[in-house]
């Protein structure tokens, strides 16, 4: 596993196709933010990847942010590992935000359980790959 750094954020690489991301205690991501950490995603994986979303801190996003989360074609599906039902119902209401790009997302409280979801994701994909836009 290769363990990453960005200034708001720890990035694992988990496989060439998925990485773990746990943003750091007490942070409010902003746009800027946002697209640092898309420019990681794009330079460190392969496409199309996916996201597990690790969820043991608390922070939150502006609304710039918001709208711009996790937007790239590239990423396939995401799994987040929340730790409590508030974390969940966060994660729902951002879920719910509109946006340009639908999410294949699902929320699980147990890590492992998130990684093989993401890992049968990941197969499916390779197996039927979406057509080209």
């Amino acid at each position: 596993m290769d363990h990453h750094r960005l200034p708001f954020a720890s990035i694992n690489i988990l496989r060439p196709d998925i990485a773990e991301v746990i943003v750091d205690e007490g942070v409010e991501m902003t746009l800027q933010m946002v697209n640092e950490y898309h420019d990681f995603l794009l330079s460190h994986l392969v496409s199309p990847f996916s996201l597990l979303i690790n969820k043991i801190n608390s922070y939150t996003y502006d609304f710039e942010a918001q709208k711009n989360l996790a937007t790239l074609n590239e990423i396939h599906a995401m799994a987040v590992v929340v730790y409590n039902e508030i974390t969940r119902m966060s994660t729902d209401n951002l879920a719910s935000f509109p946006r340009d790009t639908s999410w294949n997302m699902k929320t699980f409280y147990d890590r492992h359980d998130a990684l093989s979801w993401l890992e049968l994701q990941q197969e499916s994909q390779a197996t039927n790959p979406k057509p080209e836009a």
